[in-house]
């Protein structure tokens, strides 16, 4: 390949790229639950780029194409909700995610002075819940998305990023 993967904070010029990324990453999600209306896939271009303007985002890029993200936001109660990881299906495995988590935790807790680190993922997403797992996410209760979506929600002490890192 002769290229390595390089993590940086998104841009405008991200966003369609990255709402491409997510809509192909989050096929087999939707698949695993029969439900094509997932969050990740009914998510609009513009809301793609609202998020980029105002919470934390970050790419994975290989030369000039993005082929992974996440997002993240500090919410009212000085918790960071992480959400929409994805990683392109051909670079799966590899390490880049949890590359991703470190750069958005980072920030977050850094930045923007996040105490608890959150996020979830579908209950039956196994290859996430081991992801999440490995890098000292706890699960700590369950919901249901607004798309009808059995979720996990899992959190790491904002301290720990330190120890994981």
């Amino acid at each position: 390949m002769g290229m390595s993967v390089t993590i940086s904070v998104a841009t405008e010029q991200d966003a369609e790229q990255i709402f491409r990324l997510q809509y192909l990453c989050f096929q087999s999600e939707a698949a695993l639950y029969g439900n094509y209306r997932i969050d990740p896939l009914v998510e609009t271009l513009d809301a793609v780029r609202e998020e980029i303007a105002s919470d934390c985002v970050f790419v994975a890029r290989l030369g000039d194409e993005v082929v992974g993200a996440v997002r993240g936001k500090v919410t009212e109660d000085g918790a960071a909700a992480i959400a929409r990881l994805c990683v392109h299906p051909r670079l799966q495995g590899h390490g880049i995610g949890a590359r991703l988590l470190r750069a958005a935790e980072s920030a977050l807790a850094g930045e923007r002075g996040a105490t608890l680190f959150r996020l979830q993922t579908g209950h039956r997403s196994e290859g996430n819940l081991r992801l999440y797992r490995r890098v000292g996410y706890e699960a700590v209760g369950r919901a249901t998305g607004t798309d009808g979506v059995d979720l996990i929600i899992l959190e790491k002490p904002a301290a720990t990023y330190a120890t994981t890192a």
